[in-house]
């Protein structure tokens, strides 16, 4: 009791003190498809929400670079002021691998701690979920790939609590029951899955983006265009997430230029922060070709996930026309593309990107690449099965070709 008091006095504090960003945003909290915390400032009641879910010792999983920003130490400021004892893991890469999360594991078990605070973009929330869940198993986490029934097989006692605290508008990760993670034998970039691994809490505050670099928010918001995308072109029957897909798209259009050059617009960082969420909610309905080419690079050549979605974006369009114009049409319609047809929207695509500086080409990343080992690695990566037009290695092959030489 006497702990609870102090944290009311301490927020009381904080909602007096704090300067607040100008804006018109609701504060809100929502259920679907967890319980999620939304608004400005709303990472100033995290220890209120550690509380709440019995969470008595936390490990926070960020990554290296949120946690040396001023932002994090204050976070962490606040909850010692609560009187809460906490770990800190940092040691993940931009693409998290097996060791960090076996390293993760190890400091969890090591501080005895009872619960996971995941802050920071999707490395951050992918890991941090990887580890409370990976804190309770008797298998290695490729035991728990997302291959047939090997979920099934799961230890979900006594799991540890996870609170999910996105920094980037992108990955969507916080809303997500999968994290991706790289094999480092293989390179290859594994989809470990269990329900259990939808976080119990998600904060979404828009204020924890603002200080995104901005290629930062190009690409991440790019990652979030091309879940909605690939989700509302996917032929699986899900309307639900069909509909969440189709609205993410129109927000991302009427925000993302405004968040990348206008940083410290606070509604555009909100609206494109929840844009993240629905795509992540949105791809229940599947994704396709565009995720199935980048997982590969992501792994071998280690390029940002929404980087690379993004260089491959309208190739994979192009590639899909016979099957998704129709539904592009009807998109460019509700988006209000001055040109509603399928070469409006694909040329909207290319303005979108030039805008946002991101490269036209693989080419113009200046690595080498092994397309005959990124096909093979391509086309049996999970997203490749809901692709709206069936693939080859050989598709996949001239897809990775004609993103490296800009051949539309």
């Amino acid at each position: 009791m006497v702990f609870h008091q102090n944290l009311l006095m301490i927020l009381q504090e904080e909602k007096v003190t704090r300067s607040k960003l100008e804006t018109n945003i609701q504060n809100i909290n929502w259920n679907y498809p967890t319980p999620i915390k939304f608004g400005v400032d709303r990472i100033h009641e995290l220890a209120e929400f550690i509380y709440e879910l019995g969470i008595k010792n936390p490990l926070i999983v960020t990554d290296p670079q949120f946690r040396e920003i001023d932002q994090f130490n204050t976070i962490v400021e606040n909850l010692t002021k609560s009187e809460i004892k906490l770990s800190i893991f940092s040691e993940i890469k931009g693409n998290p691998t097996g060791k960090n999360i076996n390293d993760g594991v190890e400091v969890f078990l090591k501080d005895k701690n009872d619960g996971v605070i995941a802050i920071g973009g999707g490395s951050s929330l992918d890991a941090g979920k990887a580890i409370a869940f990976m804190s309770k198993q008797k298998e290695n986490i490729w035991y728990f790939e997302d291959i047939g029934d090997n979920w099934t097989r799961a230890i979900i006692e006594n799991l540890p609590r996870v609170i999910a605290v996105p920094t980037t508008a992108g990955t969507g990760s916080e809303t997500g029951r999968a994290s991706l993670i790289v094999d480092e034998q293989t390179y290859t970039k594994k989809i470990i899955f269990h329900p259990t691994m939808l976080p119990d809490l998600v904060v979404l505050d828009p204020s924890l983006t603002i200080s995104l670099p901005k290629h930062l928010t190009a690409a991440t918001g790019m990652d979030a265009l091309a879940h909605c995308l690939e989700a509302y072109c996917s032929n699986v029957f899900h309307p639900m997430a069909h509909g969440i897909a189709l609205e993410g798209i129109k927000i991302i259009k009427e925000n993302l230029i405004n968040a990348y050059n206008s940083p410290e617009n606070i509604e555009a960082r909100a609206k494109m922060l929840v844009s993240s969420t629905m795509g992540s909610t949105a791809f229940q309905k599947g994704l396709g070709a565009i995720h199935s080419l980048s997982h590969p690079i992501n792994a071998v050549n280690d390029v940002h996930h929404g980087l690379s979605n993004a260089i491959f974006m309208p190739y994979v369009i192009k590639f899909n026309q016979p099957q998704i114009e129709e539904r592009i049409i009807s998109l460019s319609k509700y988006i209000d593309l001055d040109n509603q047809t399928f070469d409006g929207f694909l040329q909207w695509i290319l303005d979108l990107r030039n805008e946002l500086s991101i490269p036209h080409t693989l080419k113009d990343l200046n690595l080498e690449f092994d397309f005959d080992k990124l096909s093979k690695m391509a086309l049996v990566d999970p997203s490749t099965s809901t692709n709206p037009v069936d693939l080859s290695e050989d598709d996949m092959k001239t897809l990775y070709l004609n993103s490296f030489e800009g051949n539309l």
